[in-house]
């Protein structure tokens, strides 16, 4: 899988994670307004950026993957490449800010 926006449960996490690319996980849920801010923005970012797939994880149905990477706060955005997780964000941002965050990462 390279790019695309893609639904994710804890069963599917691993593997939608462990890929050989850049992976963008978006811990949401549904009646989360910041989270519904930066849907669209994330829909935009997924468009551009041809080799990132974003991944998004409704945590009302699917609590033990934010458990593992201490989600506290949504949304939560976690980057993984190859696997690893190399970052990680918690609140809303503007699109500029996630293209600084993406950028300075050489998404």
């Amino acid at each position: 899988m390279a790019g695309g926006l893609v639904e994710v449960s804890d069963a599917t996490f691993d593997e939608v994670t462990s890929g050989n690319e850049w992976v963008l996980v978006d811990f949401w849920a549904p009646w989360c307004g910041p989270c519904k801010m930066i849907a669209p923005v994330l829909e935009q970012i997924v468009g551009e950026r041809g080799d990132l797939t974003i991944a998004k994880v409704n945590v009302d149905v699917n609590p033990n993957s934010p458990g593992r990477f201490g989600v506290r706060g949504i949304p939560t955005l976690v980057l993984f490449h190859n696997g690893e997780q190399i970052d990680q964000h918690t609140g809303a941002m503007p699109k500029s800010g996630f293209d600084q965050w993406l950028d300075k990462h050489g998404i």
